[in-house]
């Protein structure tokens, strides 16, 4: 079945005639339109149709290796049955046009780029192929109802006449919307869900790819950064005299983040900074441990705790417990570690700043950049470059990375390129949260499920950031927990926040990476105690849409067929946007 989308003519912005041959349709991403001077509807992207029949889509999300440069194209090219080798992508600057519908702010995460741009990139592209029909229907003054649209072409049916979308963008731009388009029935999908050649892939294999550690610009200086050896350390004294008499250096700084050490380039920089003596003040973290973590996290765990999902009763009669496991999971400190470490460029002016960096925060960023310049965000210009990987790291909400290196341009009045080195960021970055998690669980006489109680104890990541109102409920953070996909008869799952100094925040799946462990582990353990098999056990409580995915896997892994000796077959089961189900052997 095909899908009629009604558009409001403020959903969709036309160029009053063809600027520099290019066709420029505007698309509103989110699901409520934005205000801007004068009560005006500004819609939230834009699509480029060129005279050379190249197609553009300003992205507004990341790309980080994960391949929305490559997808949210598609979903255009889909509608408007574009010829792939005309589609281009380019990254799109800051601005509210292309705000994250869910989020309110220009940002990349949470697994959503596909889902929030799914529907509106299909109707840009499809209204833009209706605006073309329209088009060369008025140039051989036919029925539109007699074109239709092929590989970056319209076609009239009857004589077989051709124009391609270059050849008609000045006559569509001067064309109004339409009040509703159709969305293709996904059966006749040429692109989506195809195999197709990424679009960026040709530029990171020939290397002309351009990442953020890439960037140069005219009279750039590199820095390198002394941060504390311990969170929350200050410096109480610093001796820079043989770290100015290395060849290359030129500046010692003192900014918010520690000593920067600025040089003619890297290696200048970092030797200049493995010269600078500064004593610290390392404060009361300093003599902070694991062991004293655990043992802290344990006594937590042994407390009840604020309720974040329960169902039923726990206390079930005693006459029916058959048998009840306890089980304890814990879960370390993780740094992301991309591939790229992280740097931004910063050239700070007296009346503007301009940034390059890997972002997953552009809104963030700018505003943290344009404090730290002392300008309005109005004159902060930021260009997001391609990232070698994010996982989170590239989205902290305190927008750190971005605002060292303006306060280093702004202290040297040059444009300042800082980089962390992969140390730098695995002792003083920020990290997965650590976690203990205390399950129980009960059994009745026939193997089956009673009950189910499960403590969580660690930090959030949510709480003291712009998200906290809305992803912290009741003291709950509701990224640190899970909300069970079995269909338990009995459960409580409970939240113990924890403050600790370090700092945390988003990791790949936040709460899934380390509640899918527990569970699926604890699950394991209840089955071997039933004496059930692992995947039968699973099924029976799971809701019916998910068994057909079960029984997919199970199919396709052979899970029933014998095995042969030392060697073991493993199940897991998680929802994360999508219902998982993987096999090991």
């Amino acid at each position: 079945m095909s899908t009629v989308v009604n558009l409001s003519r403020r959903e969709f912005l036309s160029a009053g005639a063809a600027l520099a041959g290019t066709l420029t349709l505007g698309i509103q991403l989110g699901a409520e339109a934005r205000s801007a001077t004068g009560g005006t509807f500004v819609p939230n992207a834009f699509i480029r149709i060129g005279k050379d029949d190249a197609i553009t889509l300003l992205v507004g999300r990341s790309e980080m290796g994960q391949g929305v440069h490559t997808a949210l194209p598609m979903l255009l090219a889909e509608e408007l049955d574009a010829d792939w080798s005309k589609v281009r992508v380019q990254a799109a600057p800051v601005a509210h046009e292309y705000d994250h519908p869910d989020f309110g702010m220009q940002l990349t995460g949470g697994s959503t780029s596909v889902s929030s741009s799914w529907e509106p990139l299909r109707k840009a592209g499809a209204t833009a192929r209706a605006m073309l029909i329209a088009a060369a229907s008025q140039t051989w003054k036919v029925d539109p109802k007699e074109c239709r649209t092929d590989t970056g072409y319209v076609i009239h049916v009857p004589s077989l006449s051709r124009l391609s979308y270059g050849q008609l963008v000045e006559r569509a731009a001067t064309l109004s919307p339409p009040e509703s388009v159709t969305l293709k029935d996904p059966r006749d999908f040429k692109l989506i869900g195809k195999q197709l050649q990424r679009l960026d892939l040709p530029e990171k294999t020939n290397g002309s790819a351009t990442f953020g550690i890439d960037v140069h610009v005219r009279g750039m200086l590199t820095a390198v950064i002394a941060r504390p050896p311990v969170f929350g350390a200050k410096v109480r004294s610093t001796d820079s005299t043989a770290t100015l008499a290395i060849a290359g250096v030129r500046r010692v700084v003192t900014i918010d983040a520690g000593i920067a050490v600025v040089a003619d380039n890297f290696w200048a920089a970092h030797r200049g900074r493995e010269a600078l003596r500064v004593v610290w003040d390392e404060g009361e973290l300093a003599s902070f441990n694991e062991r004293e973590l655990l043992r802290r996290y344990q006594s937590l765990a042994e407390q009840s705790a604020p309720v974040a999902k329960e169902k039923g009763d726990v206390n079930v009669a005693a006459a029916k417990l058959a048998h009840r496991l306890e089980a304890q999971y814990e879960f370390p400190f993780l740094a992301h570690t991309p591939m790229e470490p992280l740097n931004c460029v910063a050239d700070v002016r007296s009346d503007r700043c301009e940034i390059w960096v890997g972002t997953q925060f552009q809104t963030k960023d700018r505003e943290v950049a344009a404090q730290a310049a002392g300008l309005s965000v109005e004159q902060v210009t930021l260009h997001t470059m391609l990232m070698g990987g994010g996982f989170g790291r590239r989205g902290v909400p305190d927008g750190h990375f971005v605002r060292e290196a303006v306060q280093v341009s702004k202290a040297v009045a040059a444009p300042v390129k800082v980089i962390w080195t992969r140390s730098d960021d695995i002792q003083g970055g920020y990290y997965r949260p650590a976690y203990l998690h205390r399950v129980t669980g009960d059994l009745g006489q026939s193997g089956e499920i009673l009950a189910w109680r499960h403590r969580v104890v660690g930090q959030s990541i949510m709480q003291g950031t712009s998200f906290e109102s809305v992803v912290v409920t009741d003291g709950i953070d509701r990224s640190s927990v899970f909300f069970p996909h079995y269909e338990w008869p009995n459960f409580r799952v409970e939240l113990r926040t924890t403050q600790l100094g370090i700092p945390v925040w988003s990791w790949r799946s936040v709460g899934a990476t380390h509640s899918a462990f527990a569970v699926e582990c604890f699950m394991d353990e209840l089955a071997h105690a039933a004496g059930k098999d692992p995947c039968e056990f699973r099924r029976a409580l799971l809701k019916p849409q998910h068994r057909k995915t079960l029984d997919l896997a199970v199919e396709k892994a052979g899970w029933n067929t014998p095995l042969p000796p030392g060697r073991g077959r493993g199940i897991a089961i998680y929802p994360f946007h999508s219902f998982v189900v993987q096999i090991a052997e």
